[in-house]
């Protein structure tokens, strides 16, 4: 029988050991810096056992937003001459209060504050009140920067945090990364190349980057004729969500809702351009205005959203028939399918959570719970991995990986309860 309890304490010590005082590595060598959506997942972990910290992560996030309202999906806040692309490539210097990325990623951090405030309601009111206009700012500014209709699209495969999705696979063949140049990757040296994005991969999203930093990051010129853009269910509906968390902050703070309300509303409207003619939600390509045809992982967070599907319930219950290890991050029967490859395949644990949580509250508690089971079982027998082959279980890219720890400890382990 599985000690959970010695479990619990193996993914506190990675938050603690991944800590760098005031914000979490999403892993040791990997990554040595603060990334976006990792650190609002690392804040649920940390309000498992230490609110304090756990507010301090969001507010370390937050210190970084630009005047124009957007979070980096990187901050840089101690050099690290070894990691590419580091500040130097991206060019930022001057825009942001911390030197960072030019772009952002999904919008967690709302999600994240509501789960401390949940857990704890007599700690941080102030600290919530403090960070709320900060969280408007950043959802003004995916609304103003990202909106096609409602739906919310992504100006590089980095922001939407699926780095090599299939998803992406349209636009991308589209650039031609001329003058790119030579450079050495830091991922390839940690992490067997087998299970990374490729260099014709990176070769375009080094030329994006290459883009932003000629443009001066300014989004009224990078709008123009934007080789990118491709429409999102992941960054869509965590967005949609994370609105509504913001909604209830607002209420718990005597702020406020009414815009906040009508980007609601609008992704509602927006998001139902992302089911395709099955009505599966996927990806549009907004240069050709096509579906990429994609099932992903990210697919079945419409639950999350409070979307709900007859064709993706189909589909959820194809995918546990078809694959030991649900949700792969890219479906099992499909050509793109790499049961390895980074977002072409693998299970995330962090996803599993989102999907799980989704489907609980949408009354598919079997299909919550049955997810919520295998996860742990991944997590049991094979450690905090970044991701796991869907087909074996077996763990890949980094390990002891921040927030596979994190959401472990506020909904896999079984003293966190059931999804």
């Amino acid at each position: 029988m599985m000690d959970h309890a010695s479990i619990d304490a193996k993914a506190r010590d990675i938050l603690r050991g991944n800590d760098r005082g005031g914000y979490t590595l999403p892993t040791e060598g990997l990554y040595p810096y603060q990334w976006n959506w990792d650190s609002a997942f690392a804040a649920i972990g940390f309000a498992q056992f230490d609110v304090d910290r756990a507010w301090t992560e969001i507010e370390t996030l937050m210190s970084g937003q630009w005047p124009n309202g957007m979070v980096p999906h990187i901050l840089f806040h101690v050099p690290d001459p070894g990691y590419f692309p580091g500040p130097d490539v991206w060019g930022t210097d001057g825009i942001g209060p911390i030197a960072s990325s030019g772009i952002s990623q999904p919008p967690v951090a709302a999600t994240a504050a509501r789960a401390i405030i949940e857990k704890a309601p007599d700690q941080g009111r102030d600290r919530l009140a403090a960070l709320f206009p900060k969280l408007k700012a950043w959802h003004s500014w995916f609304m103003t920067w990202r909106n096609a209709g409602g739906a919310i699209f992504i100006t590089h495969p980095w922001e939407g945090g699926r780095d090599n999705a299939p998803d992406w696979d349209a636009a991308m063949a589209a650039i031609d990364p001329v003058g790119v140049g030579e450079y050495t990757r830091r991922d390839t040296s940690h992490v067997d190349p087998s299970m990374r994005p490729t260099k014709d991969d990176y070769d375009r999203y080094i030329w994006l980057v290459q883009r932003g930093r000629r443009l001066g990051w300014d989004e009224a010129e990078m709008a123009k004729d934007m080789p990118f853009k491709v429409a999102d269910p992941l960054t869509t509906f965590v967005l949609l969500r994370a609105n509504r968390d913001l909604a209830a902050i607002a209420d718990l703070l005597g702020e406020d809702r009414a815009e906040i309300d009508r980007w609601t509303a609008e992704i509602e409207t927006g998001v139902e351009a992302l089911r395709n003619a099955q009505g599966v939600f996927d990806s549009i390509n907004l240069r050709s205005g096509l579906h990429t045809g994609c099932v992903t992982s990210s697919s079945f967070l419409c639950w999350y959203a409070g979307v709900d599907s007859d064709a993706m319930r189909a589909e959820l219950a194809q995918t546990f028939e078809s694959c030991p290890y649900p949700i792969p991050s890219q479906k099992v029967e499909s050509e793109h399918f790499d049961a390895k490859r980074y977002w072409r395949g693998p299970t995330w644990g962090i996803v599993n959570a989102m999907i799980a949580r989704g489907l609980s509250e949408m009354g598919l508690t079997d299909e919550a719970s049955r997810l919520t089971r295998q996860t742990r079982t991944l997590m049991v027998e094979n450690g905090f991995a970044e991701y796991y082959n869907p087909l074996t279980g077996a763990p890949a890219g980094g390990g002891t990986f921040t927030w596979t720890a994190a959401v472990w400890l506020a909904w896999a382990s079984p003293t966190a309860g059931e999804a």
